[in-house]
């Protein structure tokens, strides 16, 4: 069902045409869309005529015709005049606004087809049948992008993504709740994995500018690995939505995410808490790597940053090489972690990512 907005806007595009008023009632005979300033009595007639035999009939100085949907009587559209001129511009009327239900109806079919895809609600044989009465490809590579804003909730920007990708995107976008919305971009065009990566990354930043455009904020995106076939679809979309929630744990400073670029931050996203608890316990004590002052995190995560290259993170940390030894071994003597050796730095580096996850989740819970 096409909205009243829709088809207020169509009757109205028509009249500045065909300079002939037009009404758009329901099988009862209300209003739905109108340009004339007098209703009077048209509904009672709009209802007669929707229970009588014929299609089209001329009513008191004025055309009406019935609008089918697959043989269902929708509505009833009344044109302003008399005559053989106005029937034809009510005929035209009638079998636009006949289209308008067709397109709109496959929208909104495709639209749940989508969802059910991202949400792995269909069965593998309901896939390829109903992607094939939809005439979408099954065998294009795609990949699923989310979109977050902090403004999701009150603003509207399911209609802005869609006004973005425009009406003849072989896109997809749609929402599975409240907080975002997903596209799932066709890469048909691409031919080389990298042109295909170059064009997500550019769609992406396109999408965020867009919406700052708009007046958004704190947008982020995330996608998923490229699928070449459309059951794969909700693999994609799974991944996508792993990389928005590591990403804010472990990327928050970037805007956009993949999920290829996750790491090991993807698999400590998988472990349980309690787990994460026994694992910081085990090497650190009763004294977790979050409780160590400003000045020796900086210098850890600068140490880690440079490849634990003592020359090169003195010198970006402006202090004397001896300094930065005597920094690394007052932290060996406090955790029995020398990070200047490769395996105690994997350990302090994956604790430090473990306590990050950690307190996010902590402090989503609440």
């Amino acid at each position: 069902m096409i909205s009243n907005q829709i088809l207020q806007n169509t009757i109205e595009g028509l009249k500045a045409i065909a300079r002939v008023d037009f009404c758009v009632m329901d099988t009862d005979g209300k209003e739905a869309a109108s340009t004339m300033t007098e209703l009077s009595g048209y509904g009672s007639e709009a209802a007669e005529f929707a229970n009588s035999l014929a299609d089209s009939q001329e009513i008191r100085g004025c055309q009406y015709f019935k609008i089918f949907d697959e043989q269902q009587l929708e509505y009833v559209l009344i044109a302003e005049g008399t005559g053989e001129d106005a029937y034809t511009v009510g005929k035209i009327a009638a079998f636009q606004i006949q289209n308008l239900l067709v397109a709109y109806k496959e929208r909104f079919d495709k639209d749940n087809f989508i969802k059910n895809l991202l949400l792995d609600n269909l069965l593998l044989i309901d896939i390829y049948s109903r992607a094939k009465k939809l005439h979408i490809q099954t065998d294009v590579k795609r990949v699923a992008m989310i979109i977050e804003t902090a403004d999701s909730k009150d603003n509207n920007v399911l209609e802005i993504m869609r006004t973005f990708l425009g009406g003849s995107s072989k896109d997809f976008v749609t929402a599975v709740d409240e907080n975002d919305v997903i596209v799932v971009k066709d890469l048909s065009e691409m031919d080389s994995s990298r042109d295909m990566m170059r064009d997500i990354e550019k769609s992406a930043v396109a999408m965020e500018s867009f919406l700052a455009k708009e007046g958004m904020k704190a947008i982020r995106v995330a996608y998923g690995t490229v699928v070449k076939e459309i059951k794969e679809v909700s693999r994609s979309f799974k991944e996508a939505k792993m990389a928005m929630d590591v990403g804010k744990i472990f990327f928050d400073e970037r805007n956009i995410i993949a999920y290829s670029e996750l790491g090991i931050g993807r698999l400590i996203y998988q472990l349980p808490i309690p787990l994460c608890k026994m694992f910081i316990k085990e090497i650190f004590g009763d004294k977790g790597p979050d409780e160590f002052d400003e000045e020796t995190l900086t210098t850890i995560n600068k140490f880690f940053e440079n490849s634990l290259n003592v020359s090169e993170t003195s010198r970006q940390l402006f202090i004397h090489r001896n300094t930065l030894v005597y920094r690394l071994d007052k932290l060996q003597k406090s955790t029995g972690l020398d990070l200047r050796v490769f395996e105690d730095a994997i350990t302090f580096r994956i604790a430090l990512m473990v306590v990050k996850y950690m307190n996010y989740m902590e402090s989503f819970e609440y």
